[in-house]
């Protein structure tokens, strides 16, 4: 991107202005480039020292950007602005020494924000603990299908900065927005946002339940037409209660259940709006069915209402939320159908990496063989075996923290027979599915849904599932 005089939405001039970026990776080298393109003085730094930041710091100091490595501590001097990438946390000394300083922190997303030229599209943001993504790109599905000019963004993957300052036109962004990044961006205004639903989650970053749901709630702030919450989830609706919306913006529930006024739910296995109809004490508008959720689990019904109640917001038209959820096909890991095997289903929700998650996978099945395990990131298991037990027929446990599964089992479910796989080798999976084979019978849903993060054993969620899908294939 060549270099060209640009002022924020607050008027503030790029040229000359020295910024800090704080981390390389994805967020961090776009940032800089970006902000060295617009005539910015760019200094990163990087806490690692290793042969890959060698080699990006090499590629921007090729093009002029001054790279600091193995000290993300000192503020450099003269810094007026730093840009951070979202995982950095708060407590970072670099940050301490720019509140001393006076200097502004932003991440990637509040500098999108603040590049948006005055014609940009709105956003329609997205953030809870479980959903985000399924959330964002059945919206997108939905804007799409009204003839809408869209891109499913942010955390999902793809750049908000790609998307801000790139040659593409939109009419209206699908958001996915973490909790690290809302932290980071102060000045964010969306059209209408939702926050899915609140769990316990990166509380080490975050440091408490409280200050990670004020994250989330942040995405609340300043929405112009709807603010999205969960009638099921009272701390997503507190959050709406606490922001300070625009004059004129609604609180729109979502419910499985049927839906009171200014809320959309189910009635009768079809899906509709009682917020974005004429007379709405009296009236309902039909939207699609269940069946046309793709999978109609309660948990991805309730993503399906989230992302028709912002698409509505938008003005989007009955016919075209159908239209979007029947296009809409989940990611790969998100409670997908791998087989059937001698009258047993086997489910692949390797994306099920907390217990939030977890529970609500294992409520969308009757009789389960459940694998489970990985690391707990300080989790506690009580709460999702006292539901869940009733469905369970048997566990198989896998990965380093798979004991503190195995205790509350034993304290919540003790009828429930236990496999204890005392393996990490790369055969563990092809054992853990064939002794959930012989615990299961015919009708039973074998079910990965570790409820734990995949890095004891696996590179990411995605190998796991992948493994276990492979595992699945050689019973077949």
């Amino acid at each position: 991107m060549g270099s060209r005089k640009v002022t924020d939405r607050q008027g503030l001039s790029w040229e000359g202005k020295h910024v800090t970026v704080a981390g390389l990776g994805v967020s961090g080298i776009p940032a800089a480039k970006v902000l060295h393109g617009l005539g910015a003085r760019v200094t990163v730094v990087n806490d690692g020292d290793d042969a890959r930041a060698r080699e990006q710091a090499a590629e921007l100091e090729a093009l002029g950007i001054t790279v600091r490595l193995g000290d993300g501590a000192t503020l450099p001097e003269g810094t007026e602005l730093i840009v951070t990438a979202p995982g950095w946390k708060p407590d970072k000394p670099l940050f301490a020494a720019a509140a001393e300083a006076g200097v502004p922190v932003w991440g990637d997303v509040e500098l999108a924000w603040r590049l948006r030229g005055p014609d940009a599209a709105p956003w329609l943001c997205v953030t809870g603990t479980n959903g985000k993504t399924t959330t964002t790109q059945m919206l997108a599905s939905i804007l799409k299908a009204a003839g809408l000019r869209t891109a499913a963004v942010g955390n999902i993957g793809v750049s908000l900065l790609d998307a801000v300052l790139g040659d593409e036109e939109y009419d209206v962004l699908a958001v996915e927005l973490s909790s690290y990044q809302l932290h980071w961006a102060p000045s964010l205004r969306a059209h209408s946002a939702t926050v899915l639903n609140l769990a316990p989650d990166h509380l080490d970053w975050h440091g408490s339940m409280e200050a990670y749901a004020r994250d989330k709630g942040r995405v609340y702030e300043g929405n112009r037409v709807a603010c999205v919450y969960n009638v099921a989830d009272k701390a997503t609706e507190d959050l709406v209660r606490e922001a300070d919306v625009e004059e004129g913006c609604r609180a729109i529930g979502f419910t499985l259940g049927t839906p009171g006024p200014s809320q959309l739910g189910v009635v009768d296995g079809i899906l509709v709006d009682r917020a974005f109809v004429e007379n709405r004490q009296k009236n309902a508008q039909e939207l699609a069915e269940v069946s046309d959720v793709t999978p109609p689990a309660p948990h991805n019904v309730a993503n399906a209402l989230a992302a028709a109640a912002l698409a509505r917001a938008f003005g989007v038209p009955p016919t075209a939320v159908r239209d979007g959820l029947r296009a809409f096909t989940p990611d790969a890991h998100r409670i997908a159908h791998v087989a059937d095997v001698a009258g047993v289903t086997y489910i692949d929700d390797s994306k099920a990496t907390n217990t939030h998650a977890a529970e609500a996978s294992l409520a969308a099945y009757e009789s389960i063989v459940w694998i489970a395990g990985g690391l707990a990131k300080g989790a506690t298991f009580d709460e999702l075996v006292a539901k869940s037990a009733p469905r369970l027929r048997g566990v198989v446990l896998i990965g380093a923290d798979r004991a503190l599964i195995r205790e509350a089992l034993a304290r919540h479910a003790p009828e429930v027979p236990v496999v204890d796989l005392d393996r990490t080798d790369t055969g563990a999976m092809l054992a853990a599915v064939q002794e959930a084979r012989r615990l299961a019978r015919a009708g039973d849903t074998v079910l990965l849904a570790p409820a734990c993060a995949s890095m004891d054993m696996f590179v990411n969620y995605n190998q796991r599932g992948d493994a276990f899908a492979e595992a699945v294939r050689e019973l077949a």
